[in-house]
């Protein structure tokens, strides 16, 4: 699998198209299949929760993508990476966009009363996972060797 994504992890830019597949899914589901959403001070909460999550996703999208533009190596999913990123955000880390991701669904979800985008969220991470993750590491590990290797140790790949 290594060699087979030495040159770039992917030809298509999985993360982005799941991340608005999911939104999209989400959304036609709850006009078809409302599931309901608690009312009053409960409500409430959530939808601040949600917006709390949804700051947090933008923050944590912000600094991995400034750290990535200042190491100057692609932000897109489907380039070869020029550089390992091991600093900023990815020093807690390996693929904090992909928790973003996850976080602004989960976020949207809660904000706006949705419980399909919190199941879309699963589903996006799984798939974000297998179509994207795991092509990304084998093309790191590639790349990069022992070093990434040694970053993998210390960092988790989500969280």
């Amino acid at each position: 699998m290594t060699s087979k994504h030495a040159e770039r992890p992917n030809t298509v830019p999985w993360p982005p198209i799941l991340l608005v597949t999911s939104l999209l899914i989400g959304f036609a589901l709850d006009a078809r299949v409302p599931l309901g959403w608690p009312a009053g001070m409960w409500g409430d909460l959530t939808g601040g929760l949600g917006l709390f999550l949804i700051v947090i996703a933008i923050i944590i999208d912000i600094g991995a993508m400034r750290t990535m533009f200042t190491a100057r190596t692609t932000i897109l999913p489907h380039r070869g990476s020029d550089r390992l990123v091991t600093g900023g955000i990815f020093r807690f880390s390996r693929n904090p966009i992909y928790v973003a991701n996850a976080l602004l669904l989960i976020g949207i979800g809660l904000f706006v009363g949705n419980l399909w985008l919190l199941a879309m969220a699963v589903i996006n991470a799984i798939a974000t996972q297998k179509l994207a993750i795991e092509r990304e590491e084998a093309h790191l590990e590639a790349r990069f060797g022992k070093t990434y290797r040694d970053y993998k140790k210390k960092v988790n790949r989500w969280l």
